[in-house]
C-alpha cells in the first residue's frame, strides 16, 4: 500500500500551473536522494491525461549504452501499449516516445535517474535537446520532466549547457520538508508526542520524507531510532554506503571523506584541505560543489558588515542530519551491532551526543529559515543577508560566530539557538560578547533572537534582553503559503 503523501503543496502548485502554459514545458527536479522527487513528480502525474515514468538502471560494472535502452523499451511498451522495440541509439528512442503524445491530451513524460540513463552516451544530452527542438517541444500539453540525484550531472549537461539555454521552464531543487510537514508523521495523534521526542529523531532523519515513512509513532523515540538505526535489518544502518556507492559512484569514498571532515564542526576550504590530506585545488572545490548540490552541504558564505557586501570567505557546514549521525555513531558501532544483541543504542548515554545535537538543531532551524522569518514578521524583501555568520580574527577584530544573522535594511537579528534541558540566563551573556565582537556601528538596530527547546528559565524572560523569544515548537505549527 502507497504511503500518504505529505507536504510539498507548493512545489505541486508550480507543477500545475505549467499547463496553463500555451506549449510545451521542460522541468528539471533534483536534489539529495530519498528527498522525494519521484514521488513528487508521480504525485504531480495523477493530475495529467497521460502519464509516461521511465526509469534509468541503477550503475553497476560493465553496464552498456544498450541496457539502458533496453530497459526504457520495456518501460516505455508497458505504458504507452506500443510493442517493444529494439533501440540502436537514444534519437530512436526519443522519436518513439515522441509518437506517444496526444496534442489533445495533457502529457507527463518523467526520465528519471537521468543521469544513468546517459551512462555510456557522452552525446546523451546533445541528443535529448534534438529531439526536444525538433519534435517533442511541438506539442503543447506536454511536460518533459528530468530528475535526478547526481545533481552535478543535471548541472552541467543540462542547467548550464548552452545548448539548453533558455529552454528550461523550471528547475526545481528538492530541500528537506517543513517541520510543520514532519509533523504529520506522527499521524492524527501527533499533538501527544512531545516537540523533544520528534526532535531526537529529526535529529538522526532531518527532514527526508523516505526516512520519515518509516516512524511508527507508537514507539518512543529511542525505540524508532534503534529499530531504525541500530539493527542489521534497519533502513538507516546499510543506507548512507547505499547513496553515496549510487550518487557518487568510484569517487564516493573521497566525498566521504569531506563529510567525516565536517562532522562536528565548519570548515573553510584550507581547513578541509588540511582535516583530509589532500591540496587545496580547484577538484576539491568541485567536490565541495558536487556535496553542495545533492544536499549534503550548505556554503554559508560570510559577509562584511563594514562595507555592506558579501565576502569572499566561507564555510562548509554538514547540512545532512542522517548523514552525520551515520559518520558519528552508526559506522563506528557496525561491528558490535552484527555480533551483539546487547548493544546500548540509548543515544543520550552516546559520547559527545549534547554537542552533535546542537549542530542537529541547528540544521532543522536553518532549513527552515523562511519559517523562522515569517514567525519574526521580517519581510523578505527587506533581507540582505541571511545565514550562519563567521568573522575571521585580525587586526580590527576579533574571531566571532554567529548561528544565524539576518541583516535587513534596517536591522540586525542576532540568532542564538539552543537545544538542552533547560536554558538559563548565562544564554544573555554569550550573546552579548557576540554582539560585542561583532562592531555594528551605533546607527544601525540590533535584535537579539533566541530560538529554543527545552525549558525557559523564567530568568531569561524576565531580562526582556531578546527582542524576540521562538519555541520550536512553533515552527512545527507554522506553514509557508
Amino acid at each position: 500500500m502507497e504511503s500518504k503523501f505529505i507536504g510539498r503543496e507548493n512545489e505541486l502548485k508550480d507543477l500545475k500551473n505549467l499547463f496553463k502554459n500555451k506549449k510545451a514545458s521542460l522541468v528539471v527536479c533534483r536534489g539529495r536522494r530519498r528527498i522525494g522527487k519521484s514521488r513528487l513528480i508521480q504525485e504531480f502525474g495523477k493530475q495529467a491525461d497521460t502519464f509516461i515514468e521511465i526509469q534509468g538502471l541503477p550503475p553497476r560494472e560493465n553496464i552498456s549504452v544498450s541496457d539502458q535502452l533496453n530497459a526504457f523499451s520495456e518501460q516505455f511498451s508497458t505504458q504507452a501499449g506500443f510493442p517493444k522495440l529494439k533501440f540502436e541509439n537514444w534519437n530512436q528512442a526519443f522519436s518513439i516516445l515522441e509518437k506517444a503524445i496526444d496534442d489533445n491530451k495533457q502529457t507527463v513524460v518523467f526520465l528519471d535517474e537521468i543521469s544513468w540513463l546517459a551512462q555510456g552516451d557522452k552525446d546523451f544530452a546533445g541528443r535529448l535537446k534534438i529531439s526536444w527542438d525538433t519534435e517533442l517541444k511541438k506539442h503543447p500539453k506536454l511536460i518533459l520532466v528530468l530528475c535526478g540525484s547526481v545533481s552535478s550531472w543535471l548541472e552541467k549537461n543540462i542547467l548550464n549547457n548552452t545548448g539548453f539555454v533558455g529552454r528550461i521552464s523550471y528547475d526545481l531543487k528538492l530541500e528537506e520538508l517543513s517541520l510543520s510537514s514532519c509533523n504529520a508523521f506522527w499521524g492524527n495523534n501527533n499533538k501527544l508526542i512531545s516537540i523533544t521526542e520528534k526532535l531526537k529523531i529529526l535529529c538522526v532523519t532531518g527532514g527526508i520524507p523516505r526516512y520519515l515513512e518509516e516512524i511508527r509513532p507508537e514507539l518512543s523515540a529511542e525505540e524508532n531510532i534503534h529499530r531504525l538505526c541500530f539493527k542489521r535489518e534497519g533502513l538507516l544502518f546499510f543506507e548512507f554506503e547505499h547513496i553515496f556507492s549510487t550518487t557518487f559512484g568510484r569517487r564516493a569514498e573521497i566525498y566521504k571523506k569531506i563529510l567525516q571532515a565536517l562532522t562536528f564542526s565548519s570548515y573553510d576550504l584550507d581547513q578541509i584541505s588540511s582535516n583530509i590530506k589532500t591540496e587545496k585545488s580547484g577538484t576539491l572545490s568541485t567536490y565541495l560543489n558536487d556535496l553542495e548540490q545533492a544536499g549534503f552541504v550548505a556554503k554559508d558564505i560570510s559577509y562584511n558588515i563594514q562595507t555592506g557586501q558579501y565576502s569572499r570567505f566561507a564555510k562548509y557546514r554538514l547540512k545532512d542530519n542522517y548523514s552525520r549521525f551515520y559518520l558519528r555513531y552508526i559506522e563506528k558501532n557496525k561491528d558490535r551491532i552484527n555480533t551483539s544483541i546487547n548493544f546500548n543504542s540509548n543515544i543520550e548515554t552516546f559520547i559527545d551526543w549534547d554537542t552533535l545535537k546542537g549542530f542537529q538543531f541547528e540544521n532543522l532551524v536553518l532549513n527552515n529559515l523562511s519559517s523562522l522569518i515569517k514567525l519574526l514578521d521580517i519581510k523578505p524583501e527587506t533581507i540582505l543577508y541571511a545565514s550562519p555568520y563567521y568573522q575571521k580574527k585580525n587586526k580590527q577584530h576579533e574571531a566571532c560566530q554567529v548561528d544565524l544573522l539576518i541583516i535587513t535594511k534596517y536591522s540586525f537579528y542576532v540568532c542564538e539557538m539552543k537545544f538542552r534541558g533547560k536554558t538559563d540566563v548565562s544564554v544573555i551573556d554569550e550573546v552579548q560578547r557576540k554582539i560585542s565582537k561583532l562592531k555594528i556601528t551605533t546607527n544601525t538596530s540590533v535584535r537579539p533572537i533566541l530560538i529554543y527547546n527545552g525549558e525557559l528559565d523564567k530568568a531569561v524572560s524576565d531580562e526582556d534582553y531578546f527582542f524576540g523569544i521562538v519555541n520550536i515548537a512553533n515552527l512545527f505549527k507554522q506553514h509557508i503559503s
